[in-house]
């Protein structure tokens, strides 16, 4: 038992390497760059323990320290390019073009709607026009929180969500 303990001790960088491994692996399911960022940190970890096998504090303290670095300086930027990037459209602007269906009225004061199974608040895009409950929408623009629509029916000419 005591020759495992002293193997782990002399070849920590493989665990170092495998949770780097399965952070970078989870990261394709997030696509927020945190886990990435983890796996960094890990990896420097696994650098550590390279050429300072049994130090497992200082291991620790490197792991950590990239990836808060990465976290607090990198993660950010990376975001930002991305974000700032032609035809990124963030899950709200995916949302103009789509349809559903009012589920109370919806007037250019108030309303609510469903769109994609989910309830937001809702007001039409003229002033005047009522939308009952249980008609037809469409998605005009979002406002933070609120959808702008109007009735299905009036068909603004939108296809996916562009204009045409």
């Amino acid at each position: 038992m005591a020759e495992f303990w002293r193997w782990v001790a002399e070849h920590g960088w493989v665990g170092w390497l495998g949770a780097s491994a399965v952070l970078a692996c989870a990261e394709m399911l997030t696509l927020d760059f945190t886990l990435l960022m983890l796996a960094s940190g890990a990896l420097a970890g696994g650098v550590t323990a390279v050429f300072l096998p049994g130090a497992w504090l200082i291991q620790v303290l490197v792991a950590v320290a990239v990836g808060g670095v990465m976290l607090a300086v990198l993660r950010p930027t990376l975001l930002k390019r991305v974000r700032d990037a032609p035809g990124y459209r963030s899950l709200l602007d995916q949302l103009v073009g789509s349809e559903g269906t009012a589920t109370r009225q919806v007037t250019s004061e108030t309303g609510e709607v469903k769109v994609r199974g989910e309830t937001w608040e809702a007001r039409t895009m003229s002033p005047g026009v009522t939308i009952d409950a249980g008609e037809s929408i469409e998605v005009y623009q979002v406002d933070a929180t609120t959808l702008i629509v109007y009735p299905a029916s009036q068909g603004l000419g939108w296809s996916g969500g562009a204009r045409t």
